[in-house]
C-alpha cells in the first residue's frame, strides 16, 4: 500500500494552472503556430512560379508548354485554352533572359536623345514609347548630354542584346566614331537630326518647306527686313532651313543681309543673345525667324526686359510648336512638327528594320503646317 508520502490527490485548485497563466500559455501557442503557419503561406505563396508550375497545373509536359508560349507548336484549342489560362491563373512570367536567348531578341528599344529636357525631344520620346508598348515592346531611354562618346556606349548594347534597335537623336553631324558605331551595330533609325555617311533609314521634318511658309508669312504681312536665328553651323536642320529662307527670300526678290544670320546652339540664352545683339543694330530688322521655339522664348524674354513689344515692334515667327508656343504672351505663331508623327513612324521603321522589312525610302519626312497665332503684324504698326 502506496504511503502518504508517495500518493496524493488530485488537487485542481493546486495542480493546474490558473485561468490566467493557461490563457497565456495557449495563446502562446496559437501565436506560434500562426507565425510558423504565416511564414510557410508567405513563402509558398512568394515563390517565383515556374514553367514547371503551369505544365504540372495544366497537366501537360514542360516542352509542350514552352513550345506553345513561343509559338512553335499547334496545339487542340481545348489544351492551348487550358495552358493560357493556367498562365494566367499562376500569373506566371516567362523569363526574360530565357527568351531573349531563345529568340535572340530582348523585346526592348531604345531611344537616345541629347537632351530629354527640351520640350520636342521629350514629346517624341514619350510618343515613342506609347508606340513601342502599342507593340509589345519596353523603351528604354538614354539622355547622352550631348556628349557623342555616351551616344556610342549606348549603341552598344545593340551587340550585347540589351535592346534591339534604337531610335537615335543626335546633335552631332559628321563624327567618324559615331557613324562608324552606327554602321556596326545596324537597327538604328536617325530622327530629326542627320549622320552624314551612316547606313540607317532616316526620319526628318520637311525643313525647308517650314521655312517657306514661315518667311513667306512674314513677307505678306509686309516685312522685307528679315532676320533669322538659326542653329548651330552643320546640323541638317540648320542647313535645310536656312535654304528654304533664301530660296523665298530670293524668291520674293528680297537681297538678303547677312549680318541678319545667326547661328547659334538650340537653347533659351542663345536666343536671348542673338536677339539682343539684332535689336542693338542700328537699322534691326521688323521681323525675326527662329528655327526652335527655345530660341524664341529667349528672344521674348529678352524683349521684355528691354521694353522691346512684339508684334508691335518686331515680328516674330519660330519652328516646332512645343507646348508652351501658345501660353506665351504674345501666342508665338510658329511652324508645327508632330512629335506623336515622329514617335509612332519611327518606331515602326525601326521594328520593319529588325524585321528585316526594306524601307521603301531612306528618308521619310515628316509634314509640316504654320500655325498662325499673335506673333506677327504688318511694320507699318512698329514705334518708329
Amino acid at each position: 500500500m502506496a504511503s502518504a508520502a508517495t500518493l496524493r490527490r488530485f488537487s485542481p485548485t493546486s495542480d493546474l494552472p490558473t485561468v490566467n497563466h493557461f490563457a497565456v500559455y495557449a495563446t502562446g501557442l496559437v501565436n506560434r503556430f500562426c507565425r510558423v503557419f504565416s511564414l510557410g503561406y508567405f513563402l509558398m505563396t512568394t515563390r517565383k512560379i515556374t514553367i514547371r508550375d503551369v505544365a504540372t497545373a495544366a497537366g501537360v509536359s514542360v516542352s509542350t508548354v514552352s513550345r506553345h508560349l513561343n509559338g512553335r507548336i499547334s496545339l487542340p484549342e481545348p489544351t492551348a485554352k487550358r495552358i493560357e489560362q493556367t498562365v494566367k491563373n499562376l500569373s506566371y512570367r516567362p523569363n526574360a533572359l530565357a527568351r531573349r536567348l531563345t529568340h535572340g531578341k530582348s523585346e526592348t528599344l531604345g531611344f537616345i536623345t541629347s537632351d530629354i529636357a527640351y520640350p520636342l525631344f521629350a514629346a517624341i520620346a514619350s510618343a515613342s514609347e506609347a508606340e513601342a508598348a502599342a507593340n509589345g515592346y519596353s523603351l528604354l531611354m538614354f539622355n547622352s548630354r550631348n556628349i557623342v562618346d555616351n551616344e556610342i556606349a549606348f549603341l552598344a548594347r545593340i551587340d550585347d542584346r540589351q535592346v534591339d534597335g534604337v531610335l537615335l537623336m543626335t546633335n552631332h553631324s559628321d563624327e567618324g566614331p559615331l557613324v562608324r558605331k552606327i554602321n556596326q551595330s545596324g537597327n538604328v533609325v536617325l530622327i530629326d537630326e542627320d549622320v552624314p555617311g551612316a547606313r540607317a533609314p532616316r526620319l526628318f521634318a520637311e525643313n525647308a518647306r517650314g521655312a517657306r511658309l514661315a518667311i513667306e508669312h512674314l513677307i505678306a504681312a509686309g516685312h522685307r527686313r528679315i532676320a533669322v536665328i538659326a542653329g548651330p553651323e552643320g546640323l541638317l536642320s540648320t542647313i535645310e532651313r536656312l535654304a528654304g529662307y533664301h530660296e523665298t527670300m530670293e524668291a520674293a526678290g528680297i537681297e538678303i543681309d547677312p549680318a541678319l544670320v545667326f547661328k547659334v546652339s538650340y537653347d533659351e540664352s542663345a536666343g536671348s543673345e542673338a536677339f539682343d545683339a539684332l535689336m542693338g543694330m542700328a537699322d534691326p530688322p521688323t521681323a525675326v525667324f527662329a528655327f526652335a521655339d527655345m530660341l524664341a522664348i529667349g528672344a521674348i524674354k529678352l524683349a521684355r526686359q528691354r521694353g522691346i513689344r512684339i508684334p508691335d515692334d518686331v515680328s516674330l515667327v519660330s519652328f516646332d510648336d512645343i507646348l508652351h508656343a501658345e501660353l506665351l504672351d504674345p501666342p508665338l505663331t510658329t511652324v508645327r512638327q508632330s512629335p506623336e508623327d515622329f514617335g509612332r513612324r519611327g518606331i515602326n521603321m525601326l521594328l520593319g528594320l529588325i524585321r528585316g522589312e526594306k524601307s521603301e525610302t531612306a528618308i521619310q519626312r515628316i509634314a509640316v503646317e504654320l500655325v498662325v497665332r499673335k506673333s506677327v503684324c504688318p511694320p507699318s504698326k512698329r514705334g518708329g
